[in-house]
């Protein structure tokens, strides 16, 4: 009898069974963390659609590559002919028949036993190959599934344009997959045959069709109809072409690309079905001329001919060829970015500005002097208070403050925890016990305190208030600089905030972290955050939570990873004191039909479709669609119907701080400067092309970006808050209009054109940056400030309209070179041909107008000694006016300011003259 006995099992085959079941259980845990955190900020809904859908189309397409796999090649296993025997003769004719013929052992191979395992293996590695690629797509799937019409129609194939959103993806996605498994399975199968030593199949008699030729020959005619499939979705890509004059189809593009799309499609069918037919006439030489004559046109018709159209047709009359296509790029660019809805309306500008009027109070009082950049560095070496407190960032809002409507600086102090002093960088400190920042600091835009520091409304830790504005949560556990997990709701209390010598506790209170509830599962958590200390500590209970991912970008991209984020969050204070991360979030494609990208992914629609709140203390985030128009997010929308929400249902405390984003108003600036063209003949002459001016910062030449500022548009009846940028024309640095996107209540969104006359030449941004560089004053205060040890550095140039006038405020800082804190120290005016330089806005206004914001009446300046004297008793008087002059030319010397000691002096002089004048009488 035989016995037969199993081969142990390899080491190296335990060792990659044992890493196999150790990636296996990795990923398994990974898996259950993130369904816990998805169900811990209640969107469970959107990890179990995303998962399922993946899984599912990765199922469907991995089971139909397979079956199609398994099928063709059990038919090439069944239709394996034998081996050919050689065959040799003598001189004599006798035969010759070898005994031990050689064989290949690839013939051996895949005749034997084993073939069928090869074969499965091979079939599943190709299931694998396409599902794997398919299964990222279930989102374009999901599109198709849900998709919305647009109600417009594109001016070539008169499609709604949804379609080309949802459908032509859809369909692209279903081509690639196609042509992929048949071009895998060709390959395969082609492998196979000439292995076999089919020697017929490359050598043979061609006219003699055997199973695997013919086998072969189905497969090709299968990719050739694909191929023309491919060829008629290729078609509306000249929608989309960047090779004409503009983005889109153009004159060569219809009538040379699109009929050479056209015309290759019924080659590639007329090709397809030659392949097939010559399965039964058996005329070989009718594939040869068929593939010839795909290729020869592919070649003429796709190169040769759109290039002789564009010399020889287009370019010697190219506006009368091209003017219905620049004008659907026109039109259609404007739709994509809403710049069709913009209101265009003149600017009559007359300069009668009474600086006293209460239209421009609200404006003057709300001018922003303090740009984020110095006053982020300001923030750090004022409020800071310890190493391990940052401002990651500065924003710019509006609020209510003791019933005024302010616009104010703020930014969050936020805790990072590399911060912290090397000793202290303890696996408890950084995970138990400093676990979050501490408040905001708020000041408004255009106050000074003493020093040229800003004045603050909310500053210090805890917090203290100067006016109505106050925080009753001030812990800040989610934000931009937080990233790393921490276990809170532990026998470890955390640290809250510093208090003198000592450290004031604290318990978190929220429930919406993630539950540790027994050992098994800190048992996946310290498995799948890499963190062994987890498992071992003892300071944690079943009660503890961890809160983890709490970078807030990074929160929000989990929950809808298919939208665009804004690149600034920004922290709002609520009705209840309460602080909230709010952010904007847009739907893009690049699939609008003529519209100009805006970026080198080629996306060119973009919207505003979605406002996003984060609370900072629990992380619990709210998604309100603020564009019921948009296509994309009404699909969206359809396929995760638990996650968004109409706006109307967002908190007002928060909803009265929505705000016109600056990253897609910079993106509807820069396509507004071109497209503001509305006629195709200037449009095409590029008559009146508009630039972004630039602006000095610092002490470099760079391009203004939008600002904020509350002020009352022109003919509206209160101050409002808005977003505004101002434009130059191309050939000339004078101004030619301004846009600006309103922002408040049910006019947000509303974006609004004012152009100057073009008859009259308006100072633009970089002819006052001239002017400023130019006035004498001005420049010799700024030279001798450089010379003293410090350093200049000039503040961004706001363009404020006022009615029918225009102001132009820029900040001057100082800091010292060795003390990087910078002092606001003077405010630049300019008005009409006027240009001035003072310690304060007010002050700078006063001595342009000659009045004192917010007065009714004139107010005496000593500038002009004559006046002052002739308003002076005697020597009393002149005694009481020498001691003001000597008093102001002392503050000026401590300030640095020569050019203003020396014509205080000057003025002092001459009352000295005039007293000893007095005395001698």
């Amino acid at each position: 009898m035989k016995i037969e006995t199993r081969r142990p099992m390899g080491s190296t085959a335990k060792l990659i069974i044992f890493m196999l079941a150790i990636m296996v259980l990795s990923k398994i845990a990974s898996l259950y963390v993130e369904w816990l955190w998805f169900q811990s900020v209640d969107f469970a809904s959107v990890f179990s659609k995303i998962l399922l859908n993946k899984i599912a189309l990765y199922v469907i397409m991995f089971a139909a590559t397979l079956a199609l796999f398994m099928f063709n090649l059990h038919l090439t296993r069944r239709h394996l002919g034998p081996i050919e025997e050689p065959i040799d003769e003598t001189e004599e004719g006798r035969t010759i028949i070898y005994l031990d013929q050689d064989r290949s052992p690839w013939q051996s191979f895949i005749k034997g036993r084993n073939s069928k395992w090869i074969f499965l293996g091979v079939s599943i590695f190709a299931a694998f190959l396409v599902s794997s690629v398919a299964a990222e797509n279930w989102l374009t799937v999901q599109q198709y599934l849900n998709r919305t019409s647009m109600g417009t129609t594109d001016p070539i194939f008169h499609k709604d344009l949804g379609y080309y959103f949802f459908n032509l993806a859809f369909y692209k996605f279903v081509y690639s997959t196609l042509m992929m498994a048949l071009v895998l399975l060709i390959i395969a199968l082609g492998a196979v045959y000439i292995v076999n030593a089919s020697s017929d199949l490359l050598f043979g008699d061609w006219r003699q069709f055997s199973f695997a030729k013919g086998h072969m020959a189905v497969l090709l005619a299968l990719v050739f109809a694909l191929k023309a499939w491919g060829y008629k979705l290729a078609a509306y890509d000249i929608l989309f072409s960047p090779s004409g004059i503009v983005f889109g189809a153009s004159y060569t593009d219809i009538f040379a690309r699109l009929l050479s799309y056209r015309v290759l499609l019924l080659i590639s069918l007329v090709l397809a079905a030659v392949i097939l037919i010559n399965i039964f006439v058996k005329k070989f030489n009718w594939i040869l001329i068929s593939l010839g004559a795909w290729l020869v046109i592919a070649v003429l018709l796709g190169g040769v001919y759109p290039s002789l159209i564009q010399n020889l047709v287009v370019k010697p009359n190219e506006f009368n060829k091209e003017k219905p296509y620049i004008e659907n790029a026109i039109k259609l660019t404007r739709q994509a970015y809403g710049l069709d809805t913009a209101e265009i309306k003149e600017f009559k500008l007359d300069n009668n500005l009474d600086i006293n009027s209460s239209d421009y109070q609200s404006t003057i009082n709300n001018v922003r002097l303090w740009d984020w950049q110095p006053l982020q560095t300001t923030y750090k070496n004022l409020q800071q208070l310890r190493s391990y407190y940052v401002f990651n960032d500065v924003d710019v809002d509006r609020y209510m403050i003791n019933g005024q409507y302010r616009q104010v600086m703020l930014s969050a102090r936020e805790i990072d925890q590399e911060e912290l002093p090397s000793i202290a960088k303890t696996w408890i400190n950084q995970r138990l016990m400093y676990t979050h920042g501490y408040g905001v600091v708020v000041s408004p835009v255009n106050e000074i305190a003493e020093e040229g520091f800003p004045k603050f409304f909310i500053k210090d830790i805890p917090p203290s208030f100067s006016s109505d504005l106050e925080i009753t949560r001030p812990e800040i556990y989610f934000g931009e600089r937080t990233k790393d997990y921490v276990i809170v709701n532990t026998k470890q209390k955390e640290f809250d905030y510093p208090e003198g010598e000592k450290n004031v506790s604290s318990v978190y209170k929220g429930d919406e972290g993630i539950k540790i509830k027994s050992f098994v599962q800190r048992l996946l958590f310290s498995w799948a955050l890499k963190d062994y200390k987890m498992l071992l500590s003892t300071e944690i209970t079943n009660s503890s939570q961890i809160l983890m991912n709490r970078n807030i970008v990074q929160r929000m991209q989990m929950i809808a990873p298919y939208l665009h984020f804004d690149n600034d969050p920004y922290i709002v204070i609520n009705d209840d004191g309460k602080l909230y991360w709010m952010l904007d979030a847009y739907t893009v494609t690049n699939m609008y039909p003529y519209a100009q990208p805006f970026d080198q992914q080629g996306n060119n629609y973009i919207r505003n479709s979605v406002k996003v709140v984060c609370d900072a203390y629990s992380g619990k985030m709210s998604f309100y669609v603020a564009d019921n128009s948009d296509p994309i997010i009404k699909t969206y929308s359809k396929i995760f119907p638990k996650v968004y929400q109409p706006l109307d249902q967002m908190p007002a405390g928060l909803k009265a701080h929505i705000r016109y984003p600056e990253d897609i108003f910079s993106i509807q600036a820069e396509m507004y400067k071109t497209f503001h063209m509305m006629d195709p003949s200037v449009f095409y002459n590029k008559e009146d092309p508009w630039l972004i001016p630039n602006e000095i910062v610092g002490s470099e030449l760079t391009k203004m970006e939008p600002y904020y500022i509350i002020m009352h548009l022109p003919g509206s009846s209160k101050a409002e808050y808005i977003l505004m940028t101002p434009f130059s024309p191309k050939s000339r640095p004078n101004m030619v209009a301004w846009m600006a996107a309103r922002t408040d209540g049910d006019n947000y969104g509303k974006m609004l054109v004012y152009r100057f006359p073009k008859q009259e030449t308006i100072y633009g941004p970089e002819q006052i940056e001239s002017r400023i560089n130019q006035n004498t004053e001005i420049a010799q205060q700024i030279s001798l400030w450089d010379q003293r040890g410090s350093k200049v550095y000039r503040g961004n140039l706001l363009v404020i309209p006022l009615k029918t006038s225009l102001l132009y405020v820029e900040p001057l800082y100082l800091q010292a070179e060795k003390n990087n804190l910078p002092e606001l120290k003077r405010v630049i005016v300019g008005f009409e041909n006027k240009i001035v330089m003072e310690p304060s806005l007010d002050q700078a206004l006063l001595k342009l107008f000659n009045k004192q914001p917010g007065t009714a009446n004139d107010v005496t300046q000593p500038a002009n000694i004559d006046d002052n004297l002739s308003a002076t008793e005697g020597i009393e008087g002149l005694a009481k006016l020498a001691r003001e002059y000597y008093n102001r030319a002392n503050q000026l010397l401590k300030e640095g300011d020569w050019a203003g000691y020396g014509e205080n002096i000057k003025k002092l002089n001459e009352v000295i003259s005039k007293l000893e004048a007095a005395a001698m009488k």
